[in-house]
């Protein structure tokens, strides 16, 4: 964390990936002039009481603001391409939804990591993006695994079909993913915990695979669906490929 109005405000200036922006509720005075770079950047701003920054700043001097930054520099959508482009493979690329719990996005980053993806893309909005929760969570796989955080997910999907990628939603009422071709370039869209994906999100996708539900709970925790479609992808990679080519 970073404290005080001039660090935060030149962090703002400089470009440096914040997550969130803790404002005193009672500042006012140049705090403006920090709310405005926040909106121009897309950073999030909470107000909280003076006794929250006091225990987080654990006697410096605070100003009444306080900024969580990136515990990792965040990749491109282009930088993710390239990267399979490098390794000579077809993209194979994870997409979320809209996860706000930390230990999901670490988790799913981790099984990224050891089944071969060349990269994550998560949103800037209303989602959790690289703190250090998620950086404990992934095992370490966030010093490897690429992550894109994009505006509008709708936006970048349709990029990607562009570049002849092809995107599949894990949702309900959809294709046995064991039945459905995963080879190729391919995206697979993990929706948040409990609203799932967006309706807007599921019609830009070019399908949707689900995984069978035979017990009483109806849905799998985010991360654990996204490790299982994405060992299923690894599956029909070697199956298609077992010398390894791709």
């Amino acid at each position: 964390m970073i404290f005080g109005r001039n660090p935060v405000t030149e962090a703002l200036k400089s470009g440096r990936s914040i997550e969130k922006i803790l404002v005193q509720d009672t500042s006012g005075g140049s705090v403006g002039r920090i709310l405005s770079l926040a909106n121009e950047n897309g950073v999030l701003v909470q107000k909280v009481s003076k006794q929250m920054l006091d225990h987080l700043a654990e006697g410096a001097a605070h100003q009444g603001v306080a900024a969580h930054v990136s515990a990792h520099e965040y990749a491109s959508v282009e930088d993710i391409l390239a990267r399979a482009e490098e390794r000579g493979e077809d993209p194979f690329i994870i997409i979320l939804d809209g996860i706000e719990d930390p230990h999901n996005l670490g988790a799913i980053m981790r099984s990224a990591e050891c089944a071969g993806a060349h990269g994550v893309i998560i949103q800037k909005r209303r989602a959790v993006g690289l703190t250090q929760t998620v950086a404990k969570a992934s095992a370490g796989a966030i010093e490897y695994m690429p992550c894109a955080r994009v505006t509008n997910i709708s936006r970048t999907i349709e990029e990607l079909k562009e570049k002849n990628v092809w995107v599949y939603a894990c949702d309900m009422d959809g294709q046995n993913y064991t039945k459905q071709d995963l080879t190729g370039p391919i995206a697979i869209v993990i929706g948040a915990e409990g609203a799932g994906i967006a309706e807007n999100v599921k019609k830009k996708c070019d399908g949707v695979v689900s995984l069978p539900m035979l017990g009483h709970i109806t849905s799998l925790n985010a991360s654990n669906a996204a490790a299982i479609l994405m060992y299923e992808i690894r599956r029909q990679r070697d199956a298609q490929n077992p010398a390894g080519e791709n």
